[in-house]
């Protein structure tokens, strides 16, 4: 099965990714090239946002959060951060 979803980052993510380890990095990346990028809806592994991050979803890797925003009529999935699940949602 081919990538349904493409995955694009907004550069604060890519930045945040970037200081993680370089294991953390290998399985977020992972994550998202064969869980979300293939699946036909992103959000039955995600979880919706509350609050001010309303309509963002966030996908868990161990102790680590994506938060993304799915854009339905462009098939993407934009990762806007990443990081610790303590440091994440500051």
């Amino acid at each position: 099965m081919g990538l349904v979803w493409e995955i694009l980052w907004d550069p604060r993510a890519e930045k945040n990714l970037k200081k993680l380890d370089h294991a953390a990095q290998k399985r977020i990346l992972r994550y998202l090239e064969t869980r979300i990028a293939k699946e036909h809806d992103p959000r039955r592994f995600g979880e919706a946002l509350l609050g001010d991050k309303r309509g963002l979803w966030k996908y868990r890797v161990e102790t680590y959060r994506i938060v993304c925003r799915i854009e339905d009529e462009a098939v993407t999935v934009l990762v806007l951060d990443v990081g610790h699940r303590k440091e994440i949602y500051h």
